[in-house]
């Protein structure tokens, strides 16, 4: 298990490190750091996890291509699955806060090496725009001889969200899933409060309004009721 320093502040802090790396460690599509250092002799290592507290400096979009295979017979009204698979190929297009077009692609386990360093799904880095995706592109590879394109796309996609893609089934790319998660910041919570804050105070508005209305209305009144008896005298 990790042993928590509050005191660590940045990366400085950690002496003689070796390599480092970013993982997603709380799979909220926004990658963090792994640092690997030195220990008390040079043979001892120590590893270290740093939280990335800068998810509104930098944005992400995680994609995982699944397998859509089952280990048998799939029953029916089930979609499979399965397991990551080596070789899909996922390209995004967007829009930069300059308001040029970007682009950006990335190949799902492309390394054959033995233990290649690579993870299970591909992180996009989008920089500091914080823009939806316009297009995102996932293609498949397909069987010797085959001539169609195994490829779909998905289109206003979140930043900092996960994208599951389910390619079931695989010569039919009009139907494969793809499922979106979202992990709720405190921006989010902030923009709420401040909704909230705004409809509470437009009710208090409309509530001073109708009792000054209402209030006019039972003046009015009375001075129609002491006209009606002046005129009946």
């Amino acid at each position: 298990m990790f042993k928590v320093f509050w005191e660590l502040s940045d990366l400085n802090q950690i002496k003689e490190a070796v390599v480092a790396a970013f993982f997603d460690i709380y799979e909220d599509g926004i990658l963090d750091i792994i640092v690997l250092s030195k220990g008390y002799s040079n043979k001892d290592f120590a590893i270290h996890t740093l939280k990335n507290n800068f998810e509104a400096d930098a944005y992400f979009v995680k994609v995982i291509v699944l397998s859509g295979l089952c280990s048998n017979d799939c029953p029916r009204k089930v979609t499979p699955f399965g397991v990551n698979q080596p070789g899909p190929y996922i390209m995004y297009t967007t829009v930069d806060a300059n308001g040029y077009l970007k682009n950006g692609s990335a190949g799902q386990l492309s390394q054959s090496a033995h233990f290649a360093l690579q993870l299970p799904y591909n992180v996009l880095g989008l920089g500091r725009s914080a823009n939806f995706l316009d297009h995102l592109y996932v293609g498949i590879p397909r069987p010797l001889g085959e001539k169609s394109i195994r490829k779909q796309e998905w289109t206003a996609i979140i930043p900092n969200s996960q994208l599951i893609v389910i390619p079931y089934p695989h010569n039919v790319p009009r139907s494969w899933s793809a499922k979106l998660y979202l992990t709720p910041s405190n921006i989010v919570l902030l923009t709420a409060i401040a909704l909230i804050g705004v409809c509470v105070f437009i009710l208090a508005i409309i509530g001073i309004l109708h009792w000054q209305e209402k209030k006019a209305d039972d003046r009015e009144k009375r001075q129609e009721a002491h006209r009606f008896h002046f005129d009946a005298m």
